[in-house]
């Protein structure tokens, strides 16, 4: 068992990073500490993936003196082209969310969403009266 705790530590910790964020987005209240959650979340994916893309001992595919190399010497390139491409989308969906977080926040004055949907409750029910 310590073995394989010694042996895949980036793992469990992306897996406890995951659950901290999960954990965070259910139990708040507040837009900006569920943002913080999601990113928490995202962070997690990011090192799971970098930590199951890596292998020691090989290089990096990048061009150089390739004559008396092998493919089994490099490592593979695809999970750290889908990290770079998830912390892309990552950073554009957290600019997205707190758009919505600030005009929210400036049309009922609060980020607690309870309170935004009594409020947007109450705002469809008089429109209809």
């Amino acid at each position: 068992m310590w073995d394989f705790i010694m042996n895949h530590y980036y793992e469990i910790a992306a897996v406890i990073l995951f659950g901290i964020g999960f954990m965070n987005l259910l139990v708040q209240r507040n837009l900006i500490k569920k943002l913080i959650g999601l990113n928490i979340m995202d962070t997690a994916i990011y090192l799971f993936l970098a930590a199951r893309g890596f292998v020691f001992g090989r290089i990096a595919p990048v061009p150089q003196d390739l004559t008396n190399l092998s493919a089994e010497t490099f490592i593979n390139p695809i999970p750290s082209g889908l990290v770079l491409t998830g912390i892309v989308v990552s950073v554009s969906t957290t600019a997205f969310g707190l758009a919505l977080a600030l005009k929210l926040y400036r049309r009922y004055r609060t980020l607690n969403l309870d309170e935004i949907l009594v409020l947007s409750k109450k705002e469809r029910e008089d429109k209809k009266q």
